[in-house]
């Protein structure tokens, strides 16, 4: 029996792979190369982050689906891993700053370590506290930790999403196996009037949500 679940992610250890800040499997690193915006980008990878192996699919969806990024201002992938969304972000918008934001440093590392390797000064790697609270956000994309639990992934998603900017949109891709279409509603009552939640498309098992913050 695979120690992965449909999201690449290790069912075993959950705590330890993906959602503490300092993990304990070796930083064992390899290089990998993947198609981001159009082009073949080597990146480094390790144990211990989010799909440490290869573009897992979820996140490949999501970067086929979505429109073109906002060509300036501040963008946010939430939940970085070693960085494909951010390193996207980055190539396809290079006068906007995209925020990296992840909870595992050795993630951070990665993705840091990756934006170098492929000259994108422009992104801004940082734990989440270490975002200044007056930064908002034109795009926010996201595949979210699912598997946190449904509690954790709430408080993440209503710390973040509130800080979209006027017309601002985040784009969330999540497995429908593993609650997409009941995060719709959830999402459209708890963020309230001035928002609009939907789905903007779906793909080999995954919704793409879309999240638009109305003036």
């Amino acid at each position: 029996m695979s120690d992965k679940d449909s999201q690449g992610r290790d069912s075993q250890r959950p705590q330890e792979q993906y959602f503490s800040a300092s993990p304990t499997s070796p930083d064992v690193r390899r290089t990998i190369h993947v198609q981001l915006a159009g082009r073949e980008v080597a990146a480094e990878v390790s144990h211990g982050v989010f799909s440490g192996n290869r573009l897992d699919l979820g996140t490949s969806v999501l970067l086929r689906r979505v429109p073109e990024p906002p060509e300036r201002g501040n963008l946010l992938d939430l939940g970085c891993g070693w960085g494909p969304i951010a390193l996207t972000l980055g190539l396809l918008a290079p006068a906007a700053t995209i925020w990296a934001v992840d909870v595992n440093r050795r993630a951070l590392d990665l993705t840091r370590d990756n934006a170098h390797s492929q000259n994108l000064g422009n992104i801004r790697v940082a734990e989440p506290d270490d975002v200044p609270a007056d930064v908002r956000f034109d795009a926010i994309w996201s595949n979210p930790p699912i598997r946190v639990g449904k509690e954790a992934l709430h408080g993440m998603l209503m710390r973040w999403l509130p800080r979209l900017s006027d017309h601002g949109v985040a784009y969330l891709v999540v497995q429908r196996n593993l609650g997409a279409d009941s995060l719709i509603p959830w999402l459209s009552a708890t963020l309230g009037e001035g928002y609009a939640v939907s789905k903007y498309a779906s793909a080999k098992g995954y919704r793409v949500i879309e999240v638009l913050r109305q003036a």
